[in-house]
């Protein structure tokens, strides 16, 4: 299963960083350096990328502690010597670590055109599952006809997690399935559809073609928003919507795995589809959100 092959591949770095940073300090001078940068980035590296939230979102902050704990451990302990030692393979690590670090928070797309829009999500803690400026943090949307800037969105519990366990098949385990999701613009809806039923998850071999959703033109953009519950959908085609108004619920319809809202945006080109079109990046409530960040109500 891939939840807990990810899982257990966040945990297994983040354990690998607090010990290479732990060796570090017993090794010769350049060895040093850079076992302790190497550790470094990695660190940094599995904080921003870890899938922590399918265990809980709270241990990416307990290994943040425990990590600088090691650090001050390494100031405490160090012994160095002038034996030199090959470093040019934690080079070419460090390398890509840090090109993967600068990565999440620049992405490889420029400086993309944005879009304003209002988060269509209420009364709790979301979470980005998926999104970025393309690649490497949304690498999945980023091979999916443009949608380059779109995300994945799933609710928090109490807990820090999306789910109730690490994996379910259930899908009213999931915090965020039969979520209200409202208008996130004033526009009118070119598309609505809600007969396709949810997948039990992990299946989701009926593909895109058969995804609940809302699609909304707004003035020079058009906003899609996928994956809805079967039988939610409360407008049709034709409606003029304003925002705040409620449009569905979040489900688990079409190419989709967990119950989760997807959400992109393009600018309107005369003569092409939407989906065909210029991506744009989302500002929700005058903020933007990048892979793995929370999305909290007091900040919309």
């Amino acid at each position: 299963m891939i939840t807990y092959l990810l899982l257990a591949l966040t945990i297994g770095l983040a354990a690998l960083s607090i010990f290479l940073m732990y060796r570090a300090s017993r090794k010769p001078l350049a060895d040093l350096v850079f076992t302790a940068v190497l550790s470094a980035f990695l660190a940094l590296f599995i904080y921003l990328y870890g899938m922590w939230v399918f265990l809980s979102i709270y241990l990416k902050y307990v290994f943040g502690v425990l990590f600088l704990l090691s650090t001050a451990w390494f100031f405490i302990r160090r012994k160095t010597t002038l034996r030199g030692r090959s470093i040019w393979g934690k080079f070419i690590f460090t390398i890509l670590l840090g090109a993967a670090c600068v990565l999440y928070f620049t992405g490889t797309t420029g400086v993309p055109k944005t879009v304003e829009l209002d988060f269509p999500l209420k009364k709790g803690r979301y979470f980005v599952l998926q999104g970025g400026k393309g690649l490497p943090t949304n690498i999945f949307h980023f091979s999916l006809r443009g949608a380059i800037y779109a995300m994945d969105i799933v609710k928090l519990n109490k807990y820090g997690n999306r789910a109730n366990t690490v994996f379910s098949r259930k899908l009213e385990d999931y915090a965020i399935f039969g979520d209200t999701v409202y208008s996130p613009c004033s526009g009118k809806v070119v598309r609505a559809h809600g007969d396709n039923p949810d997948n039990i998850p992990p299946n989701m071999t009926r593909g895109p073609k058969n995804t609940n959703m809302v699609v909304i033109e707004g003035d020079n953009y058009t906003v899609f928003m996928g994956h809805l519950k079967m039988g939610s959908v409360m407008v049709k085609e034709g409606d003029m919507v304003k925002i705040g108004e409620p449009l569905g619920c979040v489900g688990n319809s079409g190419f989709s795995s967990e119950p989760h809202l997807h959400i992109q945006v393009h600018e309107i080109e005369k003569g092409r589809p939407w989906y065909a079109s210029r991506p744009l990046y989302i500002r929700f409530n005058g903020k933007t959100y990048l892979l793995n960040e929370m999305i909290r109500e007091k900040n919309l």
